[in-house]
């Protein structure tokens, strides 16, 4: 079973339109509803996997506890906190070409009381848990050591911890060694205080935050592909995308993948980039499910192309 913690999930709403007119009246060609957040859509996708998974969130108003309805009504367990603030609301908009314009709400603000029932929450349902994984940004009123504070509680208990956040959270967490962290390029520059211009750097800096505690490395390249830094080696995997038509939670779908692949090793790096592939070509933030992935398409070497120039280099 694989549990997710979402500080901040959200009721999410995706519109296609033909093209982004400021300042126009636009008509949808399609638009659909979802559960939202990165924890959300990493127990989408392991649901969609038809492995077992357990979301556990806040959650608060009547976006909540629509939220907890759509995750309920894809087969996921949710343990939800109720909290007083109202679950945030989020809009995307996508274009045929790809292009994707977000307004994300900011999302309650959580109290010392409501902080501790969430860690509270994560304790006591984490004995079953082969993983924990905990994503997404943190809401207002949880400081930014509140990732570190999970890890090591649940370290403690003697579960294994996959994290996807970034800034100040990331860092802080470090301290606590989790057992994977995934950046995507530009957390992984933010984090190192450089910019990324090759995969060489971009290995480089994966280096260097398991030099700062994180155990194993699964870094987002976007386009380029994704690179595996371990202990034991570096690997790096890549699959064409003929038809991006969202890559909203794609990076969630990679994260679904390699846990649900064991969560270590070159075969994990491959689910991951299967998943992350698959999931591009689907509409909004739905999760590939085992028949949308397209493993032939997926190449994983140790031969990592050092010198190769990133597609979207950071700054």
């Amino acid at each position: 079973m694989i549990l997710t913690v979402t500080p901040n999930p959200s009721l999410d709403r995706t519109y296609e339109v033909p093209t982004l007119m400021r300042g126009e009246v636009l008509r949808a060609t399609s638009d659909r509803m979802d559960p939202g957040g990165k924890g959300v859509n990493v127990s989408r996708a392991v649901a969609a996997a038809g492995r077992d998974t357990l979301a556990v969130l806040p959650l608060g108003g009547a976006p909540g506890a629509l939220v907890a309805e759509l995750l309920r009504a894809e087969g996921i367990a949710v343990a939800a906190v109720p909290v007083a603030g109202q679950t945030r609301s989020n809009i995307s908009v996508a274009e045929p070409d790809g292009a994707l314009t977000k307004i994300n709400a900011t999302g309650p603000e959580l109290t010392a009381a409501e902080s501790e029932t969430l860690l509270d929450a994560v304790r006591a349902h984490s004995a079953d848990a082969d993983w924990i994984a905990c994503c997404g940004s943190l809401p207002r009123g949880l400081a930014p050591r509140w990732y570190a504070a999970l890890v090591a509680r649940a370290h403690e208990a003697g579960a294994r911890i996959a994290l996807d956040t970034s800034g100040p959270p990331l860092l802080a967490a470090l301290r606590e060694r989790p057992d994977v962290v995934k950046p995507n390029a530009e957390e992984l520059a933010a984090a190192v205080g450089r910019p990324l211009r090759t995969i060489g750097d971009a290995v480089a800096a994966a280096g260097d935050l398991r030099a700062l505690g994180a155990r194993t490395v699964l870094a987002s390249l976007g386009a380029d592909g994704q690179l595996l830094v371990t202990g034991s080696g570096v690997w790096f995997g890549s699959a064409e995308a003929d038809a991006v038509r969202s890559n909203v939670g794609a990076g969630d779908a990679s994260l679904a993948g390699f846990l649900a692949a064991g969560g270590e090793g070159p075969e994990a790096l491959a689910a991951a980039v299967a998943h992350g592939a698959a999931a591009v070509r689907l509409p909004g933030s739905v999760m590939p499910t085992p028949s949308d992935l397209d493993p032939a398409a997926v190449t994983v070497t140790a031969d990592v192309p050092l010198d190769r120039v990133l597609t979207e280099p950071t700054p």
